[in-house]
């Protein structure tokens, strides 16, 4: 039971990053840069792809959904992020805390299992070449996204509720640059001994299961291109591997640490570092490492803008 007369927070201070006024500025130029390019990189992606018809695949769909998830989630943290760099005020209401969070949430566990289908669509790619638009036919791949999506919805709904069902009476100051579970969760005035219990089985669902998916996936690819005679062929499907790989590690990997160690072990200059690793680093590596390297999306780009083709 709470005390009658126990009053509760209606905002919380974020205190982001601790800084001397010389770094600050320094700081909201790096990030103001890195947004905009990550808002450029993913969103002429996402325009090249939907206005060529020979990128019109299963790979470039899903490419076309991770570029618009970056986008998303990265809007959700880093515009306020700068504002706070900005300004001394760096106050969030209770309502858009929780609104951030949830959003973030979504945004970030759908992601996590579109790399799992991605590797899928990758598998048969690989393994079933003949059999590739059978199978992954575009209602095949819809279901997937949707799939996705609704899994996104429900562990956020989840998660969100877990954390603000618990009372919240003081102090505000989260140790962070947004409003994210693991650094709500320490101002909480009640016992989170189950909220680390539920975060731990829900990150099994959210990223370990992805995850392992993922890597049995790649063990039955790695030994199909071990098949192939052509050495060009097995360069090719290694190639476009590795960068799948990547990306998937730089956003998983810290999101599996943030979210399935307690509560108590985590420090909150770690949780900043690993944050914003997966959550601006790789949405601003991920056009990089993905699709402008590609010579298809290279053809795209210097077709819009009438340059003809790439060199062999």
């Amino acid at each position: 039971m709470h005390e009658p007369n126990q009053s509760f927070v209606t905002e919380f201070i974020l205190l982001g990053f601790s800084l001397g006024p010389r770094t600050t500025p320094l700081l909201f130029s790096s990030f103001l840069i890195i947004y905009l390019l990550i808002i450029l990189g993913n969103g002429l992606i996402t325009i090249l792809i939907c206005l060529d018809s020979h990128l019109h695949t299963p790979m470039y769909f899903f490419i076309v959904i991770l570029s618009m998830l970056d986008m998303g989630y990265t809007t959700t943290t880093v515009p306020q992020m700068l504002a706070h760099l900005a300004s001394q005020r760096k106050t969030i209401s209770f309502s858009s805390c929780v609104a951030q969070m949830y959003i973030f949430l979504v945004l970030g566990v759908t992601e996590s299992w579109l790399f799992a289908i991605m590797s899928i669509d990758r598998y048969v790619a690989i393994c079933h070449p003949l059999r590739y638009k059978v199978i992954m036919s575009p209602w095949v791949c819809k279901i997937m996204a949707i799939f996705c999506g609704l899994w996104g919805v429900i562990s956020a709904v989840v998660y969100t509720i877990f954390a603000m069902r618990l009372p919240y009476c003081g102090p505000n100051k989260i140790n962070h640059f947004f409003c994210e579970v693991p650094a709500v969760l320490k101002l909480a005035c009640a016992d989170t001994s189950v909220n680390d219990q539920v975060d731990f089985i829900l990150g099994f669902s959210v990223i370990l299961i992805p995850l392992s998916l993922i890597f049995v996936i790649y063990i039955n690819i790695f030994i199909a291109i071990l098949k192939i005679h052509s050495a060009q062929g097995r360069l090719k499907a290694f190639s476009t591997c590795a960068s799948h790989i990547t990306v998937v590690t730089m956003f998983c990997v810290p999101a599996m640490v943030m979210y399935m160690k307690p509560g108590s072990k985590a420090t909150p200059e770690e949780d900043k570092k690993l944050a914003l690793f997966y959550n601006v680093i790789s949405a601003f590596l991920n056009p990089i490492i993905y699709s402008l390297r590609n010579k298809d999306v290279k053809k795209a780009f210097l077709k819009v803008i009438g340059q003809g083709k790439v060199p062999e």
